[in-house]
């Protein structure tokens, strides 16, 4: 038998089992997947090799990935049944819980840029390519069109997307419906080859593939289909998205596809497991006040020497202060341009395949990659996000490059390791701590050169405070963190003067929280506790009142204008002589 009748026999397989599953499990996206099975019966099953990797970006065609999967022979097909039930590892949408997934997909526009840093990884390992199938409708998001940017950017012909074209998106047709040409042009204009091709013609994607494993650029694949292919009942028709056929209408559907033959290919893809690596860092002496974004920086630096860590900037190296590593490790910096959602999906690709990419910009400007970073999360990523310019502090340059909803934005990322150092050596230290957590970390840094707090000896694991200044005699809890813990110790010298004694904590570490050692200190001090932060509501005040209840919440309250970062403080409630006077009322 040729491989292409057997490659049609696959898909119609692959077809039955997508028809039985979904009606097993009565919900699932039938007619994403029917679109789409020429063209995984080719890809799996003849196109990739041992180290190429494959992304389904269209993540609701899952049931068609897990179908797949059983017909490779890595899951038993009677795992199939299971699709969507509580325990099963067959979830709505891919996730790493499914073994052989490593990008969690389903929310879209997402697979390309973890495509883009898979494919810069395996450029470095010079072996491999680089799979991505892609829906139609999904190509509407910008930030497909930011990863086939940075793709040619970086040469990435080792990068070859799939689009599946069906014409019909959940509610109406998409934007182009089946104008394959629009596609094309679009393709075209940011240097990738292309073809277009019927993608229910095994000859014609077996042709495709093969002229992008030959091609200089990044190569799209774009196949014309029918929604619901194979079907009468749900060919090219709307009104079926995230529909199921019932029991008796699959088993129609059954008798429609015909008998034919059961075959069994064979997939040359061997998945392999994330390898996570130890990441070691020289200390380094400072000795004047420096901000935490320069002490970043230079810790940075010394990082370089392992081989698996890389920095990716968008375009702010000069502020951020990546640029000593650029510098440095030309060949392990990414420039990432202002796409802020590609660099985060770049960043989960390279995670996929042990790399720590450590993602740098203003904290303002990666709320704009919320979504990236909550998907990134969900595939159990490990990358550290580094926000520099963080709150009213940065200054003049006024409320737009003000991060103010940061520490929010990962309060919600699930897992999420936040910390947010005070001066230079406490920066460096939680750098090396985040780069050793194996998952999402965020370090947030200041713009401000502030005096050194600590010793070179003075360490700080990730889930504890430092109590600053104590005695027998406080009578205010006062918890600053990063630039307010400096508000905080100026507060004490002035309520000194007073007689008037507060205890003062950096909470360096947001998340994870030592609640029993934070529960003693309050009561040490009567429960009376001023939380002061740099950032709008639901920040660090959030936390501490989880866990202690009722407290004093000095945080910026509204818009803030450009300023002098003292004037902005002082107008804003969150400096000294606010601390002071919190405490004065207790």
């Amino acid at each position: 038998m040729k491989l292409i009748e057997k490659l049609e026999i696959m898909a119609k397989q692959l077809r039955k089992d997508v028809l039985i599953i979904t009606s097993v499990a009565g919900s699932g996206h039938l007619t994403s997947c029917l679109s789409s099975v020429e063209l995984m019966s080719c890809i799996f099953f003849d196109a990739m090799q041992k180290d190429d990797e494959f992304i389904l970006s269209k993540g609701h065609a899952a049931p068609l990935l897990y179908s797949t999967y059983a017909e490779s022979g890595f899951i038993k097909r009677k795992e199939l049944l299971t699709l969507r039930k509580l325990d099963s590892p067959l979830e709505g949408h891919p996730t790493p819980n499914f073994p052989f997934v490593k990008v969690s997909t389903g929310s879209l526009g997402q697979g390309l840029s973890a495509g883009v840093g898979i494919a810069i990884a395996q450029k470095k390992e010079k072996k491999g390519k680089t799979y991505v199938l892609l829906g139609d409708g999904e190509c509407a998001e910008g930030s497909i069109w930011e990863a086939a940017n940075l793709a040619t950017m970086n040469q990435l012909n080792n990068l070859i997307a799939i689009v599946d074209i069906n014409g019909l998106g959940q509610s109406q047709e998409t934007m182009h419906n089946h104008n394959v040409s629009a596609y094309e042009r679009k393709f075209k204009a940011f240097g990738w080859h292309t073809q277009s091709i019927d993608g229910h013609s095994i000859k014609e994607i077996l042709r495709a593939l093969h002229y992008a494993k030959e091609s200089s650029k990044p190569f799209a694949i774009l196949a014309k289909t029918l929604k619901g292919k194979g079907i009468s009942r749900l060919e090219g028709k709307l009104g079926w998205h995230g529909k199921v056929l019932s029991k008796e209408e699959c088993a129609t559907s059954l008798i429609e596809l015909g008998e034919f033959p059961e075959i069994k290919l064979k997939s040359k893809i061997i998945p392999k497991k994330t390898k996570f690596v130890k990441i070691e860092a020289k200390p380094i002496s400072f000795e004047k006040p420096i901000s935490t974004r320069e002490a970043f920086g230079k810790a940075l630096v010394s990082l370089g020497k392992n081989k698996k860590v890389i920095v990716i900037d968008g375009d702010v190296q000069n502020s951020t202060m990546t640029q000593e590593f650029s510098k440095a490790y030309p060949r392990r910096f990414i420039q990432g341009y202002i796409a802020e959602q590609n660099m985060v999906g770049m960043a989960l690709g390279l995670s996929t395949k042990g790399y720590t990419p450590i993602v740098s910009t203003f904290a303002a400007f990666l709320t704009r990659a919320h979504d990236q970073i909550r998907m990134a999360s969900y595939s159990r990523a490990n990358i550290k996000f580094i926000g520099s310019h963080a709150g009213i502090s940065i200054g003049d340059d006024g409320p737009s490059q003000m991060g103010l909803e940061d520490i929010s934005m990962f309060l919600s990322t699930s897992q999420a390791i936040i910390v947010y150092p005070s001066d230079a050596l406490s920066a460096q230290y939680l750098l090396k701590e985040i780069m050793n957590y194996q998952g999402i970390s965020y370090l947030r840094t200041t713009r401000e050169a502030t005096p050194l707090l600590y010793r070179e000896k003075d360490k700080f694991p990730l889930g504890h405070f430092k109590v600053l200044r104590k005695s027998e005699h406080d009578k205010v809890l006062v918890i600053g963190s990063g630039i307010t813990v400096h508000e905080s110790l100026k507060a004490y010298e002035l309520l000194r003067q007073k007689n008037i004694h507060i205890r003062v904590i950096d909470l360096y570490s947001i998340r994870p929280l030592d609640v029993n050692a934070l529960m003693k200190q309050a009561e040490e001090c009567h429960h009376k506790v001023i939380v002061v932060e740099d950032h709008f509501f639901n920040g660090i005040g959030s936390v501490i009142s989880s866990v202690l209840g009722k407290v004093k919440h000095l945080y910026v309250k509204e818009i803030p204008r450009s300023g002098k970062p003292e004037e902005l403080r002082s107008k804003y409630g969150i400096d000294a002589t606010a601390i002071v006077k919190a405490v004065e009322k207790f």
